[in-house]
């Protein structure tokens, strides 16, 4: 990965009001340097920042986007949010690496009203890391409408990646210790791949179709898949009513 000097990441943080908010503006204060070219929104809580925020982020151009709230367990308000900020951003994080981009892009960071040094320590080190990053899309050999078309594909399972984290990805106990073993666990990596990879992909074969009408095998071609993956991909679609096949044509249609 080459490193070049000249080029200033593009940076937004969307932080939470009672303490990252106050770590911010403590750092400014108290004078502590941190870069000037990131850009804060703050909400009320972490808890208010949804997967369509930070998408949006991304596809206008933006190379890092960091969430900022409490510390875990002490959220100011009695719905923890952090927690559902932390498990959020956990599968978004998977979801960029799974369409080619560094994960590495979206960060989550836990300040305390108190903490200007801590916050301004963090702003400089993520900086320095989206530099050697480079920009998005272009350090990842990923063009522009490649980019735009996985960011349309992630864009339609939104709604039920927000689902699935209130269900299957629930974590019952809240606690440090329990998200950070879960959220790190093969049992999420295989809820992951099983559940969201499979409705992304789909949510990717759909969008190809809606050009034109395409073989398995020239599906497998656009997205890498072998076409065994898509024969299984497009018998679930079948079923479902999302595509059918034309034995005519011997290619796939959407309805």
């Amino acid at each position: 990965m080459s490193i070049d000097h000249n080029f200033q990441p593009k940076m937004i943080g969307i932080i939470c009001n009672w303490c990252c908010y106050g770590g911010a503006d403590l750092a400014g204060v108290s004078r502590f340097q941190y870069p000037p070219h990131i850009r804060l929104i703050r909400v009320m809580c972490s808890a208010r920042v949804d997967m369509l925020h930070i998408l949006k982020a991304f596809v206008n151009g933006q190379d890092g986007v960091f969430v900022g709230g409490c510390h875990l367990c002490d959220c100011h308000y009695v719905t923890n949010g952090n927690f559902t900020a932390y498990g959020m951003v956990q599968v978004f994080r998977k979801i960029l690496k799974h369409i080619g981009l560094y994960p590495e892009r979206l960060r989550i960071e836990w300040v305390s009203a108190g903490e200007g040094i801590r916050f301004s320590n963090f702003m400089t080190e993520y900086s320095e890391e989206l530099t050697k990053l480079g920009p998005i899309g272009t350090a990842e050999g990923i063009d522009k409408e490649t980019l735009s078309f996985r960011f349309g594909a992630v864009k339609k399972i939104i709604p039920f990646v927000k689902l699935v984290l209130t269900q299957k990805l629930h974590v019952s106990e809240l606690t440090e210790e329990a998200y950070y073993t879960f959220f790190s666990s093969e049992e999420f990596e295989s809820l992951f791949q099983e559940i969201i990879v499979s409705k992304l992909t789909i949510s990717q074969i759909t969008s190809l179709l809606q050009k034109k009408s395409l073989s398995t095998m020239e599906i497998a071609d656009s997205l890498g898949l072998s076409s065994s993956e898509v024969a299984k991909h497009m018998n679930n679609s079948s079923t479902q009513g999302l595509v059918k096949y034309d034995v005519k044509s011997k290619c796939y249609v959407l309805p």
